[in-house]
């Protein structure tokens, strides 16, 4: 029987996975306190339905970087994709255009993005088909990688702001997780070295991560629109704006970088408290079912990225595993949309988790 819910993909693909790559897709960073509070932040809020609302001709439809979607899915940049399936991100990639998600090509894909970009670009009804951008110490290998991507057809890039460094992965580590053979980052094998100047830590990586200067050019040497992903405190939201970024994606990388950083459902209304209402913001970090996403629209998003799930699905069932993945979610938020007394996403806002209290005397 196929699966019903994430929670059972997720058994599924521990099933199927060697323990160290299981290990290596199922941890986070440190005591993995914020992989744990990315879930329990979504489940904790509570939804306040209203009731004999009219329902008649409800969609899920949004308009996000200038197209209209069917829903508000995206499946998020993850890297190393054939780790779980032999197709990888071209399976995952074809499963988004079928269900008319967006999807976001890693740069760290174990899959080249012409071929990505050759399967799904010819869909009508696909959703956005955007990059993500891990900086390089070399300014003109990111822009020989974006000008790849722009040429291959991807619609806008997505620079992570938010892993300098790797963060401390002690489940990965415990482990001994390694890359098996045949399995590669095939965009970063003539990646220029990290610097590491007088064989010193903080002289070295960090030395070569992004900076609000390196955003700035990078939008001067792109066609495309540039996203940050990674963002989670208001005074970065606000500088992002400043910047005219495209949008932001509000993530702590899957609780995989800082332990300790703010759960998503925490961070996305301040974020969007920063910037008001014209910039478009994603979120991903712990959604596991529909409702998180109509809680994550309450909350000021214009979509949801999913992450961890899309390999749960991967590994489980290939490109049909991951568009039943995504056909489950859809149909959730629906439910739910109906169930709180929303015909439509425009219906949806923060009051639908904390309600207001109504005028004296006119409570039932």
């Amino acid at each position: 029987m196929s699966p019903q819910t994430l929670a059972e993909f997720a058994q599924a693909a521990e099933r199927r996975l060697d323990p160290a790559v299981w290990a290596w897709l199922s941890g986070g960073a440190g005591n993995e306190h914020t992989l744990r509070a990315n879930v329990q932040a979504w489940q904790r809020l509570p939804l306040w339905p209203r009731m004999l609302k009219p329902l008649v001709g409800g969609h899920t439809r949004i308009h996000l970087a200038g197209r209209e979607l069917v829903h508000p899915i995206l499946l998020a940049p993850v890297a190393l994709q054939q780790l779980v399936h032999p197709d990888g991100e071209w399976a995952s990639a074809l499963a988004a255009a079928a269900q008319g998600a967006g999807f976001i090509l890693s740069t760290q894909s174990s899959v080249a993005l012409e071929r990505v970009a050759e399967a799904v670009l010819a869909d009508p009804g696909r959703g956005p088909l955007w990059f993500q951008l891990y900086w390089q110490a070399d300014r003109g290998f990111n822009q020989a990688l974006a000008q790849r991507a722009e040429a291959a057809g991807y619609e806008a890039i997505v620079l992570t702001v938010d892993a300098p460094v790797q963060g401390v992965r002690d489940r990965e580590r415990q482990a001994g997780f390694a890359l098996p053979a045949g399995v590669r980052v095939v965009h970063l094998q003539d990646a220029p070295a990290t610097p590491h100047a007088d064989g010193t830590y903080c002289a070295g990586i960090p030395a070569a991560a992004p900076t609000w200067d390196d955003v700035a050019w990078l939008q001067a040497h792109t066609q495309l629109p540039v996203w940050l992903k990674g963002v989670l405190h208001p005074l970065d939201a606000r500088q992002a704006r400043q910047l005219n970024v495209a949008g932001l994606i509000v993530s702590n990388h899957g609780g995989r970088t800082l332990d300790g950083a703010p759960a998503t459902a925490a961070a996305l209304p301040l974020v969007r408290a920063a910037v008001g209402d014209g910039l478009p913001l994603v979120v991903d970090g712990g959604i596991r079912r529909g409702t998180d996403v109509l809680k994550a629209i309450a909350l000021g998003a214009d979509a949801v990225a999913i992450g961890r799930p899309m390999l749960w699905a991967l590994a489980a069932g290939g490109a049909q595993g991951v568009a039943r993945l995504i056909r489950l979610l859809r149909d959730e938020l629906e439910m739910a949309l109906a169930l709180t007394g929303c015909r439509t996403l425009a219906d949806v806002n923060p009051g639908l988790l904390a309600p207001a209290a109504g005028p004296p005397g006119n409570a039932p």
